[in-house]
C-alpha cells in the first residue's frame, strides 16, 4: 500500500486573528525586552557621545549617612588620589588612581577662594600609577595593573591628582593617560599591551594635568598643552604608533577634546583660547574660532548639527584674560569663522553670548536648554539652545564649588559639587530644585552612568548609586 504524503496525512490549521496577534505582542515585547535589558556601556569622559545623558532614568535621591542607606547598592574604598571619571563597559567598572607609597603624602586638598598651590614636595614620593577593574554589580575588585611605579616627573596644585585624567575604552583595550606619567594601553585581562611617553614639560603654575583622551576609528586623540611645546597628537589604538601630530599655538588648556559627527562630516574639536576643528584621519585644520582670550578647562557639547563651545573669562591680569563667551557653531565651516566685528550670526555660528559661565564643568543639555555651573559661587546659568537667550540664572541653594560636570537622565539636570551634594533640578523653564544628596565627601570627579546607575567618584570611596525599589522614585 502507498503511503500518503505527510501533508495529506496531517490536518493544516490555521490560527486565528487573535492568535496571530497574541504571538506578534508576545515577538515584539521580546524584541523591544531584549534591547532595553542591554547593558550600557560609559566608555569615556561624560560618556559615549561626551555629553553626560543617561539612556536610563536615574534615582532623584540617595543618602549615606550613619549606617543608613537610600538607593546605593555599593560603596567601596579607593587607595590612592585621582579625580578621574569611572568607565563602564559589559558591567566591568575600570578606574585609574595614583597611589602613593609613602604615609606622609596626601591626597589633594579641598579647594579654597585663596587657589591652593604648587605641592612640589610629592614629587620625591613614588607613586603607583594603577588602572583597576571592579565588578559593576558587587563593586568586587577583579584585578588591578600598576602601571608605572616612579616619582612624578612635575608638581601638581594642591587640589589637583596625580590620576584626573579619564581612562577611555573601545572593548578591547582600556588606555590609560597619567599626563606626563605617560599613556598605556591594556587589555580587558588588565595586561599592558604598550604603552608610550609623550614628554614631559612645565605647566601653568605648576598646576599639574587634566585634559583626557577619545577615541575614534581606531585612532586615540590626546591633547598635550603645556607652557613649551603644546601639541595635538593621533595614536593608532591598536599598537600606540604615531598617526599625526600637529603643534598647537596655546599654551596649558585642561579641557579633553571630543568628537563631533554632524550631518556633514566627523571633527575633532579641541578647545583653548582659540577653539579648533581638525580633520580625525589627518589631522588637518578644518576651522578655527577666536574665543577671545580666556581658559579652556571645560570640554564643549554637541547636540545634532549644533555643537556648543565655550570657554571661561578671566580677570586677574594675566595675559589670557578675557573669554567667558558661548557659541553654537553650525557644521561646514571652514578657516576662520569668527563673526566679523562682533556679529551675533553668520554663515557657521548661529549664535553667541558673553559672560555665559562654562567653567570647569562641562555643560550638558536637556529639554532644549544647556546647562552651565560656576566653579567658586556655586552659581548656574540654564541658556536656550535655539536663540542663545537666557532661560534663567540662579544661585543654587547651600551648593559649594561646582568642578564635575552635571549630568542628565533627560527629566532632570544632576550637579555635584566639591562637598559630594548633588543637586537635582528640573528641566522646566523655571528653577526648581528637586532634590540635594548629601555625601560628605569632597568630590570633583564626574560620575559615570550605566545602566540606570551613577558611579559616583568621591576623594576616599566610589559608590554605585541605583533606585532600590521597584517604582523609580525620580519619576515622582
Amino acid at each position: 500500500m502507498s503511503k500518503k504524503p505527510m501533508c495529506e496525512m496531517m490536518p493544516v490549521r490555521i490560527p486565528s486573528r487573535t492568535e496571530v496577534a497574541r504571538s506578534l505582542a508576545i515577538a515584539i515585547l521580546t524584541v523591544c525586552f531584549s534591547v532595553t535589558s542591554k547593558a550600557d556601556n560609559w566608555p569615556q569622559f561624560r560618556g559615549p557621545h561626551a555629553n553626560a545623558i543617561s539612556t536610563r532614568p536615574l534615582p532623584k535621591t540617595w543618602s549615606d549617612h550613619d549606617g543608613e542607606t537610600e538607593n546605593i547598592r555599593w560603596k567601596i574604598p579607593v587607595a590612592g588620589e585621582g579625580w578621574s571619571q569611572p568607565v563602564v563597559w559589559d558591567e566591568r567598572v575600570f578606574l585609574t588612581a595614583a597611589v602613593p607609597m609613602t604615609e606622609t603624602s596626601s591626597g589633594p586638598e579641598p579647594y579654597s577662594s585663596g587657589g591652593g598651590r604648587a605641592v612640589k614636595e610629592l614629587m620625591k614620593t613614588e607613586f603607583l600609577y594603577q588602572v583597576v577593574c571592579m565588578d559593576a554589580n558587587s563593586g568586587d575588585e577583579l584585578w588591578r595593573t600598576t602601571c608605572k611605579e616612579e616619582q612624578p616627573p612635575i608638581p601638581r596644585h594642591s587640589t589637583n591628582t596625580y590620576a584626573t585624567e579619564t581612562p577611555i575604552t573601545d572593548g578591547e583595550r582600556v588606555y590609560a593617560y597619567f599626563g606626563m606619567n605617560g599613556i598605556y594601553a591594556l587589555d580587558l585581562q588588565g595586561n599592558v599591551q604598550w604603552q608610550k611617553d609623550l614628554g614631559v614639560f612645565e605647566m601653568r603654575a605648576d598646576w599639574g594635568t587634566a585634559s583626557s583622551p577619545t577615541l575614534f576609528e581606531g585612532k586615540l586623540f590626546v591633547q598635550v598643552d603645556n607652557q613649551i611645546e603644546s601639541f595635538l597628537i593621533a595614536l593608532d589604538a591598536e599598537t600606540g604608533d604615531e598617526v599625526w601630530r600637529v603643534s598647537r599655538n596655546e599654551k596649558s588648556q585642561y579641557s579633553s577634546p571630543m568628537i563631533w559627527r554632524n550631518s556633514l562630516r566627523n571633527e575633532l574639536i579641541v578647545g583653548g583660547m582659540v577653539y579648533r576643528s581638525h580633520d580625525p584621519a589627518t589631522g588637518k585644520l578644518l576651522w578655527e574660532l577666536d574665543m577671545a582670550k580666556g581658559r579652556s578647562s571645560a570640554t564643549p557639547v554637541a547636540d545634532g548639527d549644533r555643537l556648543f563651545v565655550g570657554n571661561e573669562l578671566r580677570n586677574r591680569g594675566g595675559d589670557d584674560d578675557g573669554g567667558g563667551r558661548l557659541f553654537c557653531v553650525k557644521p561646514g565651516g571652514s578657516g576662520d569663522i569668527t563673526p566679523p566685528d562682533d556679529s551675533q550670526e553668520t554663515e557657521f555660528v548661529a549664535w553667541w553670548i558673553e559672560k555665559a559661565d562654562m567653567q570647569m564643568a562641562s555643560p550638558t543639555i536637556c529639554n532644549g536648554k544647556i546647562y552651565l555651573f560656576e566653579r567658586s559661587t556655586g552659581n548656574m546659568h540654564c541658556v536656550n539652545m535655539d536663540t542663545g537667550e537666557t532661560v534663567y540664572r540662579q544661585r543654587v541653594r547651600g551648593a559649594k564649588a561646582f568642578w564635575a560636570s552635571p549630568w542628565t537622565d533627560g527629566r532632570q539636570v544632576f550637579s555635584l559639587d566639591a562637598s559630594g551634594t548633588t543637586h537635582v533640578l528640573s528641566s522646566s523653564e523655571k528653577y526648581e530644585l528637586l532634590a540635594a544628596n548629601e555625601l560628605d565627601q569632597q568630590a570633583w570627579s564626574t560620575p559615570a552612568l550605566a545602566d540606570g546607575r551613577i558611579y559616583l567618584r568621591t576623594i576616599d570611596h566610589l559608590y554605585c548609586i541605583e533606585n532600590q525599589s521597584p517604582v523609580d522614585q525620580s519619576a515622582k
